[in-house]
């Protein structure tokens, strides 16, 4: 499935997944919302909490404000243990 037909990720989201080899829903699916965005950070290092949320929402098909809160932990716990740019 085309990535822009996934909750959260527009033309400009779903350009810079294309620029690290993320094509399609599938293989952001298996790879996750994490390492995505590890991919990202890599070409983008302002990437922000809010791009690993929508990640994450594509993955489970739901808006970023339909996380569950322990989802959200988790993604926090994450985000913050990335070094800093």
């Amino acid at each position: 499935m085309e990535l822009t037909k996934l909750p959260n990720i527009g033309p400009e989201l779903a350009r810079l997944l294309s620029e690290v080899e993320i094509r399609d829903s599938e293989e952001l699916k298996e790879l996750g919302a994490e390492m995505a965005f590890l991919r990202l950070k890599v070409r983008e290092p302002e990437s922000c909490f809010h791009k690993l949320t929508a990640l994450e929402g594509a993955v489970q098909g739901v808006k970023k404000s339909q996380l569950t809160p322990e989802r959200r932990a988790e993604l926090r716990a994450f985000f913050n243990g990335l070094p800093r740019q």
